[in-house]
């Protein structure tokens, strides 16, 4: 029998805050015991915050470390091992790996060939082999706005862990760039093209998502029933855009871009989540609305790293101290994005749970993460 004891810790439960004894036992939260304890062996936290282990959703850190820099291609299995123990140094005990589908080529020589489905199959030969330090499940991206998406999609099965679908559409002119200012900035300054290239390769993706659009969309829905995926829209921007993603069973609101759509989706039953650098930044490198202000009004539900992982830790914290109430924020990064998803195993610090848990040490405004424990086992 493996048991980790953690006491004079301040515990993070649904609602509360108390002082008190947690027990980990065999991979599970045995025992939430209000208190300290002398047992011998027990781990003295100090009056650090002990909170559950985070759930990120949305990430695209393993693609940084697929490809460090344009053009270079790391090695996969060192990357991928690279990813998880970045992770697991900033408190995430859960990710869903976010993975493209949709291949798309322009005359602009800008686009992007199929890799998902080799690299899940990678992903899961570690995750199988026991390799992996926190738990690893498949989010995929299928890009509406792309020549080939279907034959993709067909290629995942239940076996492959995908719990997520998000339909995501970045033709331009819309949703995140709806501004065109905005994504002129972006793809000139990023991808180094001239403004007649620019305007070229605006035109030839509005043609893609013209001629396929509808398909894809209908393709990306229908494989999150087949594989028993959670559904999210991406980057909705109107009231009538979230009708249509309620229509689609559309669980997870993706970085909505206004207040209206974040709204609109509370009001649908759909779950709002906001990018964690959003938070920290003070609002949206893409000059939509800022999530500082969603959680302030209330409609801010889940919290993800997106690019920057350390940044959920820290952003949870920054809502917390903006709204006074830290449960409620611990929330947004642990059973929020947990539930949402369907898995009921985590998120919260309650007997029989996963005993994916981290101690946390608050330094003024600083959140110090001192231990992460991923089913009991300490892993940093």
């Amino acid at each position: 029998m493996s048991e980790t004891v953690l006491t004079n810790a301040r515990l993070v439960l649904l609602g509360e805050v108390i002082l008190g004894t947690l027990t980990l036992r065999d991979g599970s939260i045995a025992a939430v015991d209000p208190g300290s304890t002398r047992v011998a062996g027990a781990l003295d936290c100090e009056g650090d915050l002990v909170l559950p282990g985070l759930v990120e959703l949305h990430t695209d850190n393993l693609e940084r470390h697929i490809q460090p820099r344009p053009g270079v291609d790391w090695p996969h299995d060192a990357a991928i091992l690279a990813h998880d123990r970045e992770l697991a140094s900033c408190g995430i005990t859960t990710v869903f790996d976010a993975l493209r589908v949709g291949t798309l080529m322009t005359s602009t020589g800008l686009g992007y060939g199929a890799y998902a489905r080799d690299l899940a199959t990678e992903i899961m030969a570690l995750h199988e082999a026991g390799a992996l330090k926190i738990s690893h499940h498949l989010h995929l991206r299928a890009e509406i706005c792309s020549q080939e998406l279907v034959d993709e999609l067909d290629s995942f099965g239940p076996e492959d862990r995908v719990r997520l679908v998000s339909l995501m559409d970045h033709t331009p002119g819309q949703r995140q760039f709806a501004d065109p200012d905005k994504l002129r900035a972006y793809i000139q300054g990023r991808k180094g093209l001239n403004a007649e290239q620019f305007d070229i390769y605006c035109d030839e993706l509005r043609a893609i998502q013209a001629e396929v659009g509808v398909r894809h969309e209908a393709a990306a829905v229908a494989a999150a029933h087949r594989l028993g995926a959670a559904l999210a829209s991406h980057d909705d921007t109107t009231a009538a855009q979230v009708a249509v993603s309620a229509g689609h069973g559309v669980q997870v609101a993706e970085f909505p871009t206004t207040r209206e759509a974040a709204e609109a989706s509370r009001e649908a039953g759909i779950a709002v989540m906001m990018g964690a650098p959003n938070v920290i930044r003070g609002g949206s490198h893409s000059g939509n609305v800022a999530a500082a202000d969603l959680a302030e009004a209330g409609l801010l539900d889940i919290l993800s790293s997106d690019y920057v992982p350390a940044a959920l830790l820290v952003a949870a914290f920054r809502v917390a101290d903006m709204t006074g109430d830290l449960p409620g924020a611990v929330a947004t990064v642990t059973d929020a994005p947990a539930r949402a998803v369907g898995l009921d195993d985590r998120g919260r610090i309650a007997p029989g749970l996963r005993a994916d848990v981290i101690r946390v040490r608050r330094d003024g405004t600083l959140a110090q993460l001192q231990s992460v424990w991923s089913e009991g086992r300490r892993i940093a």
